[in-house]
């Protein structure tokens, strides 16, 4: 006899009606509130939860602004607690200015007095050499008194184009170049010329000159006495005006005086006045020489 199937005792759970749509089920068993809690609870544990990043930008902003207002109002509070100090030693040392010009000022005229005490010194003790005239006319050609006569003026002027060599100079040792500039051996040689022609007494723009000038060059100036001068130069000579000018420009001075002239355009000329007046030198050293005696012998 065949063997019958087990009875169960419990009826089959009948298949619900939307099994077929498991996904959709899921769906609404399931809401989407779930993970938007999911995602902010991550963005709060990451530090990025809260306000919307354009708030959160705002409030920055906005915090940034009041942080530097604090910092501009505790810099105005400490200028406005130290500008007293500032302004009494602003004014302090306007003060010590001040006196320290003052002070400079008195040794100046300190100095000039002293100047002129020792040339009215050195123009007495001229005037006590010899007898006669003679005390006068040393103080003339040592340049110690002012002097006034007719005589020539000479005026030595840079080309109009001038312009410096290559190694700073004028014109250089070696030789000319087509510079237009006046060097100091150009006043040099125009004023031996001078006193070669007779002249008694010269000067240069107002600068007396004394058997112990020197006139020199530091860069593109020319000094006399330490004394910078600029161009145009006047050379003032006292003498026999007429014959000073003739016999200057007939010597080798003058014609190197037109060489320059007509080779390198230096400008120069010279006329006959009748009234010339130079000064005195500034600082004279006297200095005498006394005749050397021999001794007889017995």
């Amino acid at each position: 006899m065949p063997q019958q199937p087990p009875v169960r005792s419990t009826a089959t759970r009948p298949a619900r009606p939307d099994a077929s749509m498991s996904l959709l089920t899921n769906v609404m068993d399931h809401s989407l509130d779930d993970g938007y809690a999911e995602a902010a609870a991550r963005k709060r544990a990451e530090g990025t939860g809260g306000l919307p990043k354009t708030l959160r930008a705002k409030l920055g902003l906005a915090a940034g602004l009041v942080l530097a207002a604090l910092v501009v109002t505790v810099g105005a509070a400490q200028a406005r607690v130290a500008a007293p100090a500032a302004a009494k030693e602003r004014e302090e040392l306007l003060d010590r200015i001040d006196q320290e010009t003052s002070a400079a000022d008195g040794l100046e005229d300190d100095v000039d007095a002293l100047r002129a005490d020792v040339s009215a010194r050195q123009r007495a003790a001229l005037q006590h050499t010899g007898d006669g005239g003679r005390g006068e006319l040393v103080g003339i050609l040592s340049g110690a008194v002012a002097v006034r006569g007719p005589g020539v003026k000479l005026v030595v002027n840079d080309a109009k184009d001038a312009s410096t060599g290559g190694d700073g100079e004028p014109r250089g040792t070696s030789g000319f170049s087509d510079t237009g500039r006046v060097r100091d051996r150009d006043l040099q040689r125009v004023v031996n010329g001078l006193w070669a022609s007779g002249a008694e007494a010269i000067s240069i723009n107002g600068q007396r000159l004394t058997a112990l000038s020197a006139i020199r060059a530091a860069g593109d100036a020319i000094l006399v006495d330490n004394r910078p001068l600029v161009p145009p130069y006047t050379v003032l000579a006292v003498g026999d005006g007429k014959r000073l000018g003739t016999r200057f420009g007939n010597s080798a001075d003058g014609l190197y005086l037109n060489v320059l002239k007509e080779n390198y355009g230096i400008r120069a000329g010279i006329s006959t006045e009748d009234d010339l007046r130079l000064p005195a030198a500034p600082s004279v050293i006297v200095r005498t020489a006394q005749p050397k005696t021999e001794k007889g012998t017995s």
